[in-house]
């Protein structure tokens, strides 16, 4: 009930707080309307089960996950319908198959798709993330292979970040 009135809530929905979330609350939170310059926050949250994901992905603003830090094949999945930019940086690490799914993410905006704190990535990875069509942040990536770096050489996106190389 509380997660439904707070979706009513207009401007940015910062809920950092909470560090677990049912599929009802994320189902309820997923219908925040507000957007604002942040959007919608959940810092924290260390896990999201695929059934969270599909009802966030239905949310329409910036997306803010910073907590997690794996996320399933499924869940990338539902993720990457979300519209609005997305900011998954907490993940350290992802499979082929959630790189796969994250690159088909159309959401765009500002930000793009941030995945900051990567510290590898394979290349069949590389070569899928090369395919997102925004700005995407690899800053956490300090090498690459040379097959990883001639695939992300084939992004067409607004801006490839990758700082710490």
């Amino acid at each position: 009930t509380a997660a439904e009135f707070l979706s009513k809530h207009v401007g940015e929905l910062d809920v950092s707080g909470l560090t677990e979330i049912s599929d009802g609350v994320a189902e309820s939170l997923s219908k925040h309307k507000g957007g604002g310059k942040e959007g919608f926050i959940l810092n924290q949250l260390s896990r999201l089960s695929d059934s969270a994901a599909e009802s966030l992905s239905k949310y329409e603003g910036k997306l803010h996950l910073l907590g997690l830090t794996k996320l399933s094949d499924t869940a990338a999945e539902f993720l990457s319908k979300h519209v609005g930019e997305l900011d998954v940086s907490g993940l350290t690490e992802i499979s082929d198959g959630v790189a796969e799914s994250l690159s088909k993410h159309k959401g765009g905006g500002k930000e793009g798709l941030c995945l900051h704190k990567l510290s590898q990535l394979s290349d069949s990875a590389a070569e899928s993330l090369s395919k997102y069509e925004g700005k995407i942040n690899l800053d956490g990536l300090k090498e690459l292979s040379d097959n990883a770096a001639e695939s992300l050489s084939k992004h067409v996106g607004d801006s490839l970040l990758l700082n710490r190389l």
